[in-house]
C-alpha cells in the first residue's frame, strides 16, 4: 500500500512540475489548452486513486481486527 501511495505522490509532484513550469509564458494554443486539460485530468485520476488507496487502507485494518478477535475467541 505504501509503494502505492508514493508513486501516486511522484506522479502527483511531477505533474506539478509539468503545470508550473510553461506557466511562465501565456500560450493560449492548442496544444496548451489540450494539455491544460491533461493537467486536470491527471490531478482527478491522482485524487480517486489516494481516495481508493485510503479505503482500501481502512478496509484491510478492519478485516485485520477482524481477524485478530477471530484469534482471540478461538483461544478461549
Amino acid at each position: 500500500m505504501t509503494k502505492i501511495r508514493r508513486s501516486v505522490i511522484a506522479v502527483l509532484v511531477l505533474g506539478a512540475f509539468v503545470a508550473v513550469l510553461p506557466g511562465c509564458k501565456k500560450n493560449d494554443g492548442p496544444a496548451e489548452r489540450a494539455g491544460k486539460e491533461i493537467d486536470k485530468a491527471a490531478d482527478k485520476t491522482g485524487e480517486q486513486i489516494n481516495k481508493a488507496v485510503d479505503k482500501a487502507g481502512e478496509k484491510m485494518e478492519k478485516a485485520g481486527e477482524k481477524m485478530r478477535d477471530a484469534a482471540k475467541d478461538g483461544k478461549k
